[in-house]
């Protein structure tokens, strides 16, 4: 492999200890009201140094073939430790809209929480926790729903003075009627004016933003912990030579890279304004990650036998081409369903995205191997935000963006205003590739 320039702020030793300090116990530590051991069988006693640096070790990067070496999904199906496992419901409180256990949707153990509500009623319930220190966790969460397009989840955090934070996934784009579980762990969208105090939190809520009617089932709720710092990531869509011309020149001044999602088809067949294979490399060389973006067909509407085919032809040619990032993928549209993501884990380790418009970050060590949330990199106060965010609370934004010249992507003034802010935050943020996020999330078991 080509070893990346010095120009690139590298990703620093997987965050330090925060990262590989261990999971375990970390719910004994905090004296939470956590629930049973799970079915994985993990337990609330502290494993050693050892055996956490042995479970490390095992997932070390995979070598580049076309198929995967496993399901990520299911291999780290339930990261870091169970703090509510939903089989007591008693010790919730619905607050607006309806609540009810359901045994038949299931992602862990013998029920969920169901949640619905009608005419743009949101979903709220809540329960007490014993005061506890979450300065340093966060929380992820299971999700299903038949109605992805009406809501946003969200994670509210409240603290003994009645300061909050909104942990939000703002968009759902898993596509019906065939839908599936997701993990989610989002990242702060907005907070009190004055700001939680997460040493003293004693109320979780778990909220449904509702345009229409909603239907989500939640269950699996889990602690994780935060990194030293926050990151972002870079991603540019199409592969376009706009990016090669402009943008490229932009990231090798301030020494940061990107990940180029190129289109196969487009590539190979030398469309107009898409980079060449050759400029692809040159890119990979001078730092950036190359990613796969399907056929830049709507996957969730393409039948198994075509879809299979066409992502085995795609992950042939990145393997072929010695495209480093062919592990991951950005799906193109945002289209996915359970069937794409069962197909896609065959040849994919990491990807997605739900993707908003808005500020829309996640957590490094608890989010979904291929259903991570990114936002439009469109407006530069939402841009920039994002990039606040992040290094304030150490979470990961991915921000995307296409060719100058259109709607969904700054212009080059404003990008270039976005990587001199993004250089302001210094060591409290760092540009990262899928590479990195990946080992973070693998870390994170």
């Amino acid at each position: 492999m080509t070893e990346k320039p010095n120009t690139r702020r590298r990703f620093l030793a997987l965050s330090g200890s925060a990262t590989l300090a261990g999971l375990a116990g970390c719910t004994d530590r905090l004296d939470l009201d956590a629930s049973e051991d799970d079915e994985t069988g993990s337990s609330n006693e502290p494993r050693s140094e050892n055996d956490e640096q042995g479970e490390t070790n095992s997932y070390e990067p995979p070598t580049l073939t076309v198929e995967t070496e496993y399901d990520s999904r299911e291999e780290f199906r339930q990261p870091g430790e169970s703090f509510d496992d939903f089989e007591d419901l008693d010790v919730w409180e619905t607050i607006e809209g309806t609540a009810e256990p359901d045994e038949d949707t299931v992602f862990d153990g013998s029920q969920s929480l169901k949640l619905t509500a009608e005419d743009g009623e949101n979903v709220i319930v809540e329960r007490s926790i014993e005061t506890a220190d979450l300065t340093d966790y966060e929380l992820s969460l299971a999700v299903r729903t038949s109605t992805p397009s009406n809501v946003a989840i969200d994670i509210r955090l409240v603290d003994i003075y009645g300061g909050y934070a909104h942990h939000q996934l703002r968009s759902v784009t898993y596509r019906t009627p065939d839908i599936g579980w997701f993990r989610t762990n989002p990242g702060v969208f907005e907070e009190s004016t004055t700001p939680l105090e997460r040493d003293v939190v004693d109320e979780i809520q778990l909220i449904v933003y509702n345009t229409g009617d909603a239907e989500v089932w939640v269950d699996d709720l889990r602690l994780h912990e935060k990194p030293e710092k926050g990151y972002v990531v870079l991603c540019w869509d199409d592969g376009f030579a706009d990016f090669y011309d402009t943008a490229s020149p932009l990231h090798d001044a301030y020494g940061v890279n990107a990940v180029q999602a190129a289109v196969r088809q487009w590539t190979r067949g030398q469309r107009d304004g898409v980079m060449t294979t050759q400029q692809l490399l040159e890119r990979q060389e001078a730092g950036d990650q190359i990613v796969a973006h399907g056929t830049h067909t709507h996957l969730a509407e393409m039948d198994p036998e075509s879809l299979e085919d066409s992502l085995r032809r795609d992950k042939n040619w990145a393997v072929q081409n010695e495209f480093e990032g062919g592990h991951y993928i950005v799906y193109p549209h945002n289209s996915f369903d359970q069937t794409v993501l069962d197909v896609v884990s065959d040849y994919y380790y990491a990807g997605g995205f739900n993707q908003s418009g808005d500020v829309n970050l996640t957590g490094v060590h608890g989010f979904d191997p291929l259903v991570l949330p990114r936002t439009i990199g469109h407006d530069l106060d939402i841009s920039m935000r994002c990039v606040d965010l992040a290094a304030r609370h150490r979470q990961c934004s991915i921000l995307n963006f296409h060719a100058f010249d259109l709607d969904n992507t700054l212009d080059e003034n404003e990008y270039e205003r976005l990587l001199e802010h993004i250089e302001s935050k210094g060591d409290d943020l760092e540009v990262i590739d899928f590479d990195d996020l990946w080992t973070m999330r693998r870390n994170g078991h």
